[in-house]
């Protein structure tokens, strides 16, 4: 073992001095490598008394170790260099402005838009949100809404129906017509008193300039022990009032007939029509906008509800309808076109968005 430390010294020197890491690995094949000083000296071992073993076992495991050591640390220190080296060259100013300063930024759409906005609106009236499944049950989109076998609403003709195996022993499953059945599940779920909105996607068979396969409602529901028409009278002027944006509002409540509710009305707006533009709360025009009317005793039923103890008013609007109406879009399909012209005109900044006050509740 004669010569270790100039052995070592050699070495370590060698490293420190590498300039690169291909260097530093032929440093190390030839100091560690199999056929390396240091792996040929412990292959003497062997031939050592074990008195001379116990002295030279330890002091080459020992000047293995620092050599591994010191290969790691300058093959750090070369890698640092280099990142230094190319930090110095490739230096970039992240305050610069981007090359493509004319790149167009995404836009919220129309129906996104105006759901927030009646949501945020409702919210601020103390409704909760309330979400179900668009894939629907008979029985929640029908039978629980007190939606007869003949009605019209459930002929092939008007609702898509799911297909179902032979071997299922119940009626096909839907997708929703309307977002009602939200409303016996929010009742199911939290009993009365409730106040709830269920916007989202219905589908329904019908396709021409203002119908849609799929479009967009919201529906809401308020249940409580004297709960009136006046109330639901005074909750849709000041929804209108708010989402129209007007101080004046005006609505003409017509007897109507909806399987859900009893009475019923459909509800009209006062306004009038300039150069295509709607202007709401004047004029001598009247505008359907929703159909409403107090929860039938049969639905409250179907959800748990006592209708001897608890009533209250049911309305549902068409959302895509209202973009229409406030934003002067004049055909409902140009909603589903993806044409990216449509949307950066009619669309909006994200920061446009109204904050949504309201809770959520599935």
């Amino acid at each position: 073992m004669d010569g270790l430390n100039e052995l070592k010294s050699r070495i370590l020197a060698a490293i420190d001095a590498a300039a690169d890491e291909s260097t530093l690995e032929e440093l190390r094949v030839s100091a560690i490598g199999k056929k390396g000083e240091v792996s040929l000296k412990m292959r003497e071992l062997g031939k050592m008394t074990p008195e001379e073993r116990q002295v030279a076992g330890p002091a080459l495991n020992a000047l293995k170790d620092e050599i591994n050591s010191a290969l790691v640390a300058k093959k750090t220190a070369l890698a640092d260099a280099a990142l230094d080296a190319r930090l110095a060259t490739e230096w970039l100013d992240v305050t610069l402005p981007g090359r493509n300063a004319a790149r167009p930024a995404g836009s919220v759409h129309p129906i996104s838009q105006v759901t927030e906005e009646i949501s945020a609106i409702f919210a601020d009236m103390g409704f909760a949100v309330a979400e179900g499944p668009q894939i629907e049950t008979d029985w929640y989109n029908f039978d629980a809404l007190n939606i007869p076998p003949h009605h019209p609403a459930r002929q092939e003709f008007d609702t898509f129906y799911m297909h179902r195996d032979d071997s299922e022993d119940r009626p096909p499953h839907v997708l929703r017509t309307h977002t009602s059945p939200v409303q016996i599940r929010a009742m199911e779920k939290t009993g009365a008193p409730i106040r709830v909105i269920a916007p989202g996607r219905v589908y329904r068979s019908d396709y021409d300039q203002t119908h849609t396969p799929m479009f967009h409602q919201i529906e809401g529901l308020a249940i409580g022990k004297d709960i009136s028409m006046a109330n639901l009278k005074w909750t849709l002027e000041e929804f209108c009032r708010a989402f129209f944006e007007v101080d004046d509002v005006e609505l003409r409540f017509r007897a109507s007939h909806f399987p859900f509710t009893e009475p019923s009305a459909e509800v009209d707006l006062r306004c009038s029509w300039d150069n295509g533009q709607l202007k709401v709360g004047e004029g001598d025009d009247w505008m359907e906008i929703l159909g409403s009317g107090m929860v039938h005793p049969h639905v409250l039923r179907s959800a748990g509800v006592d209708p001897d103890e608890y009533q209250g008013f049911a309305f549902g609007i068409g959302i895509d309808r209202l973009a229409m109406l406030k934003y002067g879009i004049p055909d409902l399909r140009a909603f589903f076109d993806s044409d990216l012209r449509w949307l950066r005109h009619y669309g909006f900044g994200a920061l446009d968005m109204p904050t949504l006050h309201g809770g959520l509740s599935k």
